[in-house]
């Protein structure tokens, strides 16, 4: 199953424009798909803190499309894909979407935070990481950001990635830590909450 040549079909000139119109993406913890009920096949992803309905669909075409309209993931696949999982064909399709968005939206809020706090990673990456949204690498000023991130609000995110530069600052998490991070974000807490257990 080859899902690299899936053709992406949208009515903005972006991925960036697309993901601020609310389109889609992936859930965090590899929990992408949440049934709206028992007895209903609606599946839902998140992007940015909204929830997007997915339609799935198969005909004799070649290669994957996905059509993002309005609040709507329209996944057209290849009838070759039947005897294929569903779930994994769904996962690996929205993951590779969901990297194209963190690739614009991530560096996007990265230089805003730079240019806040006035501080800066040596480098950054994204890349998906197995039991974190993001980690920073105190000996080396390297941070790295989960893709999955975008699956919350942009303020969510921003708070994730502040947190990361203070501690180019502060290796650990004194009390001056969480000082800098209020100076730049008042209302933190109400982020951290939303992550709940999630480590970061």
């Amino acid at each position: 199953m080859n899902l690299l040549k899936t053709r992406i079909n949208k009515n903005s000139k972006s991925v960036a424009n697309s993901v601020k119109r609310g389109v889609c993406a992936s859930l965090i913890n590899n929990a992408i798909f949440m049934n709206s009920s028992v007895n209903s096949n609606t599946r839902t992803i998140k992007i940015l803190g909204i929830k997007h309905n997915i339609n799935l669909s198969y005909k004799n075409i070649k290669a994957p499309t996905i059509n993002l309209i309005n609040k709507n993931l329209d996944i057209i696949l290849p009838n070759k894909y039947r005897k294929i999982p569903e779930e994994q064909i769904l996962k690996v399709l929205t993951q590779k979407l969901y990297d194209k968005i963190a690739e614009n939206e991530i560096e996007k809020i990265m230089e805003k935070v730079r240019v806040e706090t006035g501080l800066a990673p040596e480098d950054f990456e994204i890349k998906r990481l197995r039991k974190s949204l993001a980690n920073c690498n105190v000996e080396t000023s390297f941070i790295t950001i989960n893709p999955d991130i975008v699956a919350y609000d942009e303020k969510t995110i921003e708070y994730v990635i502040l947190h990361e530069f203070c501690h180019l600052k502060y290796k650990i998490r004194t009390k001056n830590f969480w000082k800098m991070i209020k100076t730049y974000m008042p209302n933190y807490e109400q982020y951290a909450t939303a992550l709940g257990s999630l480590t970061y």
